[in-house]
């Protein structure tokens, strides 16, 4: 794991005109909640757009409430055609058309900075040659719940290979809840127009198309970090992951080759290993390369996790990550079956 041992270079703040982008459809509360983080970062020159994508709840007028006391408040308000109704790529497409600057800064309306240095952290990692950065979008931490254990592992050990990707100069994905580019960037590879009819994929797919090692960066300083509201119930959290799954097959083929391998490793060795010691097949040897592998795996994961301030779950690894290949597969066999909905 490369990202284990990477040490991030001090940033050096630019104040460059940023544009942050906010899609929401339906999210009033959130937009209560969070925008103030937003409209509050410490940086002088940004704006904040707003795009209401259809909603049926207060969410226009939430935002609107917000405009008559920030000014740097823009709002698209989108009407969805029948042609990309309940597509976020088209609202996205609209509220990046109507942004004033070229840097652009995305999350989502359920998320929060994790400092006011957020904009800062970054721009910063904008250059003449980068013109993608690709951010850390963590979860709130619930005490007591498993599956919020099990959804911050998952997002664990997703960051930990895009980041190591990244770093080996083979960006594949990203997440919409901490992204930014160039507005060039975006219009030069024709928006999303490549896999519009897709209805997820903002993010992953759109990184996917026009990253490479001489445009992306990466950016791990905590103070960069987004805190995102984690699903509550097992069944959203399922619908989630469909829908994330069923995007993953329009990657590029390396890169759908590489993931389903690693996948396909994980899967392997709790079969053999549960298979062989349960038949008590050579146990000792099999015991100590389990032992091994667990021991290189807790070092590796022990220091990425300390970097993305996630050390409260190494210590239940072994276990979520069996429960998260046993889900990923029943994921996988339930997308087979039935479609994933739109994003809202």
């Amino acid at each position: 794991m490369n990202f284990s041992f990477h040490k991030e270079s001090a940033s050096t703040s630019k104040n460059i005109a940023i544009s942050v982008l906010i899609c929401a459809k339906n999210e009033a509360e959130n937009l209560k909640q969070f925008l103030p983080s937003i409209l509050e970062q410490e940086y002088q020159n940004f704006e904040v757009v707003l795009i209401n994508d259809d909603s049926t709840d207060e969410t226009l007028k939430v935002m609107e409430a917000f405009k008559e006391k920030h000014s740097s408040i823009k709002i698209v308000n989108v009407k969805t055609i029948e042609k990309f109704w309940g597509n976020k790529k088209y609202a996205l497409t609209l509220g990046i058309k109507a942004a004033t600057h070229n840097f652009l800064l995305f999350t989502d309306a359920d998320c929060k900075p994790v400092s006011r240095h957020w904009i800062s952290e970054m721009s910063s990692h904008f250059s003449n040659t980068k013109s993608i950065v690709i951010g850390y979008g963590a979860y709130k931490k619930i005490k007591g719940s498993f599956l919020n254990k099990l959804i911050r592992f998952e997002t664990l050990l997703s960051a930990t290979q895009y980041f190591s990707y990244a770093i080996l100069g083979q960006p594949y994905m990203a997440v919409g809840r901490n992204l930014a580019y160039r507005k060039e960037t975006f219009f030069v590879a024709n928006g999303f127009m490549n896999h519009m009819e897709i209805k997820s994929g903002d993010d992953d797919l759109f990184i996917n198309q026009v990253s490479n090692k001489l445009n992306t960066s990466i950016s791990i300083s905590k103070n960069s970090f987004t805190l995102s509201e984690p699903k509550t119930s097992f069944k959203a959290w399922i619908k989630q992951k469909q829908r994330h799954i069923s995007t993953a097959k329009h990657y590029k083929f390396k890169h759908k080759i590489a993931l389903g391998l690693f996948y396909t490793s994980q899967l392997l060795f709790w079969v053999l290993a549960i298979l062989l010691l349960s038949t008590l097949f050579n146990w000792k040897i099999v015991l100590a390369l389990i032992t091994l592998r667990f021991s290189i795996q807790f070092i590796s994961l022990g220091l990425i996790s300390k970097k993305l301030n996630e050390k409260g779950l190494i210590i239940l690894f072994p276990f979520l990550e069996l429960f998260l290949i046993t889900f990923q597969f029943y994921i996988f066999i339930k997308n087979l079956i039935s479609k994933p909905q739109h994003w809202k």
